[in-house]
């Protein structure tokens, strides 16, 4: 697998004005690297993509638009980021999503304050839209996401506690959220008499 990198790394990385011969150093080449690794499924896991992807995540700032902005500057290094628009949106999305498009961080960064149904209190729920950003990285041309094995998939609705689920856990947590919505409707049912 490195010596795949290291090809898509080289032919990423060159633009126009480099001779094919030079390959970039410093940041300029970690950022063309964490470019690489962050569309590919398997880069995280690649030793060789270990460099690229401690520089990239280690950038965060105090709020989460400066850590998204200072991410795509870092990644906008590499000369071949802004080749066309098909590089642009790749480089936005990978800097907006990257490392925050997993099941476990959607279910909690997508909650939202909401009435519940069912008693009329104020409750939480996690929203069943994906960001923009996620969707763009899962689907992207220039990815290499079996999205069938990556990407999270929605089980249930909101207001009854819905939450994201990645393609390995699906059925297992679909499991759990049914059996959990039928003990919630059989306690409702079995109290329905003191509201008669």
């Amino acid at each position: 697998m490195k010596r795949v990198l290291t090809a898509a790394l080289a032919a990423i990385c060159l633009c126009g004005a480099a001779q094919a011969q030079d390959l970039f150093t410093g940041d300029t080449k970690l950022a063309c690297e964490a470019i690489l690794c962050l569309s590919a499924s398997q880069g995280r896991s690649e030793s060789a993509c270990q460099p690229s992807l401690k520089r990239y995540f280690s950038i965060n700032k105090r709020k989460l638009r400066d850590t998204i902005k200072a991410r795509g500057d870092f990644l906008n290094l590499c000369p071949s980021a802004q080749r066309d628009e098909g590089m642009r949106t790749l480089v936005s999305a990978l800097a907006a999503g990257a490392g925050w498009c997993d099941a476990a961080t959607l279910n909690m960064t997508l909650g939202y304050v909401g009435q519940d149904p069912y008693t009329g209190l104020e409750a939480t729920f996690v929203s069943n839209l994906m960001p923009v950003n996620c969707t763009a990285i899962y689907t992207h041309p220039n990815t290499a996401y079996p999205t069938d094995q990556l990407l999270p998939k929605y089980v249930g609705l909101p207001e009854r506690g819905g939450l994201w689920a990645d393609p390995a856990d699906y059925e297992r947590v679909l499991a759990e959220y049914t059996a959990r919505v039928a003990a919630e409707d059989a306690a409702r049912s079995a109290n329905s008499w003191w509201w008669r």
